[in-house]
């Protein structure tokens, strides 16, 4: 399975415990996230003896908030992994880019991924919500 270079997706409720006891569970060695900024958190932890820094971004798009880990040593392969695994332990939709992203690709397609486990593709910022 092809890994990413990164990972990012976006949460529909940003709730700091609840995202930092789930980077606990995922992560190894996560430090706490840190307010950095208007809207900005940042955090570091390691997985697969590599260092992964997380910048989480309150209201980035239409009301979620951007997760992003800059690495490819995640625990998830793609961001369709990493959101399928936040949906279910945070209880709240996730969006991600349907794959890698080619030019020509269209930017606003989407997958999402809801609380209760049903997923699939859609336009946004004008669907699914």
């Amino acid at each position: 399975m092809e890994r990413y270079p990164d990972i990012e997706i976006y949460l529909a409720k940003t709730d700091i415990e609840a995202i930092q006891q789930w980077l606990d569970e995922h992560l190894e060695a996560p430090s706490p996230l840190v307010k950095r900024g208007k809207h900005q958190w940042r955090a570091r932890a390691r997985h697969a003896a590599s260092e992964i820094p997380i910048l989480l971004v309150e209201n980035a798009a239409d009301g979620f908030a951007s997760l992003w880990f800059d690495s490819p040593h995640t625990p998830w392969p793609r961001d369709v992994d990493c959101a399928r695994a936040a949906a279910r332990t945070l209880g709240c939709e996730v969006r991600c880019s349907l794959g890698g992203w080619q030019p020509g690709d269209e930017p606003d397609r989407f997958w999402q991924v809801r609380a209760d486990g049903e997923e699939g593709a859609i336009h946004w910022p004008d669907q699914g919500q």
